[in-house]
C-alpha cells in the first residue's frame, strides 16, 4: 500500500476507494511566515480552490490555507454527483422565492455544470465522468410529483432531459424492486471527485496562487482596511478574504457557525459487481425521496459506491461498513454479503432551507458554505463566481446572497442537539 493510499484524515474516518484510485496525490507546503496578499482564502475545497485560480489567472496576488491536505473535507470525498438545479426542485424552489427567481437559479446551477465539464476538459483532468442520474420514489404516493417534475422541467425551465420513469421501467434500471418510480436525468452524470480536486490544485497553483496545506486560520480580524488571519504559521495579511470551509467551519467565524451546521455523511465501496450486471445496468447514479438522502452509483470499474445512514449526526459510528452494508441489503438483497473494500465518511455543510449560505460576515470578508448535498457543481462555480465580484466582472454571486438563509435555532448549546432530534424524526418520517 503506497503512503497516498494510507494517508489517514485527521478530520474524517476512513480511508476512501477515491484515494486508492486516484493517483499520486501532490503534496503542498506549509506556510511559512506571515504573508501580504490582495485576496486570502481559507479553505482548500472546490470553492477555495476555484476562487484562488480564477483570481490568480487575473493577476490578483492569492494566499490559501489548507487545514490538513487538499481533499480531506468533503470536495475529496463526497459522492460525486453532479444533479441539475438546486438542491430544491425548481417548483418547489418556486413557491418560495417566484418563478423568476427561481429559473434565474436554475440556469445558474446549468451554467455551473457547464463550467466543470469545461474546465475538466480544458485543463486536462480525467475526473471519471459517467452521465446519468436518476431520482427515485420510495413512496407510491409520490408518483405525481415525479410526473409533475419531469413535465416542469421541460415545459417552464428548458431542460428537456428529465423524463418520467413508471414503476417497471425504475426498477429495471435500477435492478431493485424497492422503488415505485423515478425520473432519469440524461444531462448531468457523476465523477470521481478527488481527481477533480487534485486537478483543481494543480491548476490554482500553476496559476500563481500561492496554496499551502497543513495550515490552519485560529482567527480572522478585521483591523483598520485589512483582514488578518492568524496561523500558528504566521498571519495572512490581506485587503480581502474568502471563508471557504463549509461543514468544517468549527469555531473559526460564528456568523458562518450559526448558519452551516456539519452533519455526517458515509459511503461504502463494494468489490466490483461483474456477477450482478442487473444492478444499475445503465451506469447512472441515483439520488432517493428519503429526507436522509440514500444515493449510490456505480464506479467506471464497477463497483457499487453506495451513501447514506440512518440518522445522521456529528458523531462517527465505530464500524462505517455495517452501516452501509445493511443499508444496500435493504435496496439489493443479493449483495448483503458482498465484499466492502473501502468505507469512509465526512462532514456535509447544510443549512436550514437547503441552500448555499453566500454573506459578507465582517467588512471584506465573505463566507460561501452550506451546500446542503449539492456542492459539486455549486461549490466549484460559486469559488468562480467570488473571483468575479472581486475583479468586477459578475454579480451572479448577488442571486445567492439574496437567499434567506437563517441561522439554525438555539445557540451554540443547543444547535447540535436540535439537529440530532429533527434529523432523527425526518428519518423516522421517512419509514412510513
Amino acid at each position: 500500500m503506497t503512503s497516498q493510499e494510507r494517508w489517514q484524515s485527521p478530520i474524517a474516518p476512513g480511508i476512501s476507494w477515491y484515494q486508492a484510485t486516484s493517483g499520486e496525490r501532490p503534496t503542498y507546503p506549509e506556510m511559512d511566515g506571515s504573508k501580504t496578499c490582495d485576496v486570502a482564502i481559507v479553505g482548500g475545497g472546490y470553492t477555495g480552490l476555484q476562487a484562488a485560480y480564477n483570481l490568480a489567472k487575473a493577476g490578483v496576488s492569492v494566499v490559501l490555507i489548507e487545514a490538513c491536505r487538499f481533499g480531506d473535507g468533503a470536495s475529496g470525498r463526497n459522492g460525486g454527483q453532479l444533479g441539475t438545479g438546486q438542491r430544491w426542485w425548481p417548483e418547489e424552489l418556486e413557491e418560495k422565492v417566484g418563478y423568476e427567481r427561481s429559473r434565474a437559479l436554475f440556469d445558474l446551477a446549468e451554467a455551473a455544470k457547464q463550467h466543470l465539464l469545461d474546465f475538466a476538459t480544458d485543463h486536462q483532468i480525467d475526473m471519471d465522468y459517467m452521465p446519468g442520474q436518476m431520482n427515485v420514489a420510495h413512496k407510491e404516493s409520490y408518483r405525481a410529483d415525479y410526473q409533475e417534475n419531469a413535465e416542469i422541467a421541460a415545459t417552464r425551465y428548458n431542460y428537456p432531459h428529465v423524463r418520467f420513469m413508471d414503476k417497471a421501467e425504475t426498477q429495471e434500471r435500477l435492478g431493485s424492486t424497492r422503488y415505485h418510480c423515478g425520473v432519469r436525468d440524461t444531462g448531468t452524470g457523476h465523477i470521481h471527485p478527488l481527481k477533480l480536486l487534485i486537478g483543481l490544485a494543480r491548476v490554482a497553483a500553476n496559476a500563481g496562487a500561492q496554496i499551502f496545506e497543513m495550515t490552519k486560520a485560529s482567527a480572522i480580524l478585521h483591523g483598520s482596511s485589512k483582514v488578518l488571519i492568524e496561523t500558528s504559521h504566521g498571519t495572512i495579511t490581506a485587503d480581502k478574504a474568502l471563508i471557504a470551509c463549509n461543514g468544517y467551519i468549527g469555531n473559526l467565524e460564528p456568523i458562518t457557525a450559526s448558519h452551516v451546521m456539519p452533519i455526517r455523511s458515509f459511503i461504502g465501496a463494494t468489490a466490483p459487481l461483474d456477477q450482478y450486471p442487473d444492478v444499475l445496468p445503465g451506469g447512472e447514479a441515483v439520488a432517493d425521496s428519503r429526507f436522509v438522502v440514500r444515493y449510490f452509483r456505480k464506479s467506471k470499474d464497477g463497483r457499487l459506491l453506495f451513501g447514506g445512514r440512518e440518522a445522521y449526526t456529528a458523531d462517527n459510528p465505530r464500524d462505517i461498513t455495517q452501516h452501509i452494508r445493511r443499508q444496500i441489503a435493504e435496496i439489493y438483497p443479493a449483495l448483503a454479503d458482498i465484499e466492502i473494500s473501502h468505507a469512509w465518511g465526512g462532514s456535509v455543510g447544510i443549512t436550514m432551507p437547503r441552500q448555499p449560505f453566500v454573506r459578507e460576515v465582517m467588512p471584506g470578508v465573505t463566507s460561501i458554505g452550506g451546500y446542503s448535498g449539492h456542492g459539486v457543481m455549486l461549490a466549484n462555480y460559486c469559488g468562480k463566481l467570488y473571483a468575479e465580484t472581486v475583479l468586477g466582472k459578475s454579480a451572479d454571486l448577488d442571486l445567492f446572497k439574496s437567499l434567506d438563509v437563517p441561522a439554525f435555532p438555539g445557540g451554540p448549546a443547543m444547535r447540535a442537539p436540535l439537529l440530532f432530534l429533527a434529523l432523527s424524526w425526518f428519518a423516522l418520517r421517512d419509514k412510513f
